[in-house]
């Protein structure tokens, strides 16, 4: 049965790590031949709609408010954007009519998700982090399936809620893979024999990653070239100035991201979920300081160490969190060529999702043939 009919909608947003998950799986059900409509229902506020309308596809906004565990007088109005986006999210489930929903996370998906829930449309949300956010536990009570990165995970829902649990992975997009290690040793104008070091601190810089890079620089000169992803608000001219043959600071990547990141040795910065997922399906060590205390509910240490469990990474947190510590991770992979490949082999094997019935493959693209399993049973069902 063609599938040119149907609808899938994916909602979330906030922040890349609740969208660019989100628009792998929709790459990865591109290529299946899926031919029906893709909807992306976000939040007003920030680059939702920028992002997701820059890979081709609708978008749809609807206000949003926090979700906060603690008192706050911002939760009155935030309540008030909470039930205008429920409302909202129900008449444009009603008007796009889909077959069946993904939620990526983010206060804007729990709206969504009730509305869906509501209507009687199936749906799947998906957890990136080591333990779930407040959006993922309001989500997972309602849905299809609760699809999570990590297998502990698991044990952190009700008991009623584990038999919906599957271990997925974090999805990857597609084209993120495809770059050229040799287009980015020549945008980045690495010299010949020396490896490349990723410096990256996610999708808006880290002030503590760019201070350890600055601090640990001339330690590194000869034996790496230093690739620095600054973030575009903590660009300093003045500090980051290129040095030929030695460091090149960036204030942002686009496109060039993925053959940058084919290019390099390693990668060292802050331990996101997404940053930790894409790294490890192309295979690349990792030396991670993930964000920890106040302000964060701890999920980047979490991942971070999970990574490090793996083989995958080295996770500097708390009192490890210092250059000389960064610095004495970098030179333990460049100068050890057996740890360096055990740890290539391992991030590879991290990217890595068996199904049910035993195949290995990407997160991506077992996410989307769930989602495609669901849309075939509801057309059955609907054909009765």
């Amino acid at each position: 049965m063609s599938e040119k009919k149907e609808t899938v909608v994916f909602t979330g947003g906030g922040t890349g790590g609740h969208i660019y998950p989100g628009l792998a799986v929709i790459e990865a059900l591109k290529s299946t031949g899926f031919e029906g409509r893709i909807a992306w229902i976000g939040s007003k506020k920030g680059l939702d709609r920028s992002i997701v309308e820059a890979q081709g596809v609708e978008f749809w906004a609807i206000p949003s408010g926090k979700l906060r565990r603690s008192l706050n007088l911002k939760n009155l109005t935030d309540a008030f954007n909470v039930v205008a986006g429920y409302f909202a999210a129900k008449r444009l489930l009603q008007k796009l009519k889909p077959t069946v929903v993904f939620s990526k996370g983010g206060y804007v998906s729990v709206p969504v998700c009730r509305a869906a829930s509501r209507l009687g449309i199936p749906y799947f949300t998906h957890e990136s982090d080591t333990s779930p956010g407040l959006a993922t536990k309001l989500n997972a009570k309602a849905a299809k399936a609760i699809l999570v990165s990590w297998p502990q995970t698991k044990e952190m829902f009700a008991k009623d809620e584990q038999t919906k649990v599957l271990i997925t992975g974090n999805p990857v997009r597609p084209s993120l893979l495809s770059g050229s290690a040799e287009a980015g040793r020549s945008f980045v104008k690495a010299p010949e024999g020396l490896p490349i070091v990723f410096f990256v601190g996610g999708s808006q810089g880290s002030q503590q990653v760019n201070d350890f890079v600055e601090a640990i620089l001339p330690n590194l000169d000869g034996k790496a070239y230093a690739v620095h992803q600054t973030g575009k608000e903590l660009f300093d001219e003045q500090k980051h100035k290129a040095k030929p043959g030695s460091y090149l600071p960036l204030p942002y990547i686009g496109e060039e991201m993925k053959d940058i990141l084919a290019s390099a040795t390693l990668v060292a910065g802050r331990a996101g979920a997404g940053t930790i997922w894409e790294c490890a399906a192309l295979g690349k060590p990792m030396v991670l300081v993930p964000l920890a205390g106040s302000g964060t509910r701890g999920d980047q240490v979490e991942n971070a160490m999970l990574a490090e469990k793996a083989g995958a990474a080295r996770c500097l947190v708390a009192q490890d969190a210092t250059p000389q510590k960064l610095l004495d991770a970098i030179l333990e992979y460049l100068q050890d060529p057996a740890f360096l490949a055990k740890a290539q082999r391992a991030a590879l094997e991290l990217s890595q999702v068996h199904t049910n019935d035993g195949r290995a493959v990407s997160s991506a693209s077992y996410i989307a043939e769930l989602l495609l399993q669901q849309i075939h049973k509801s057309s059955a069902s609907a054909g009765k």
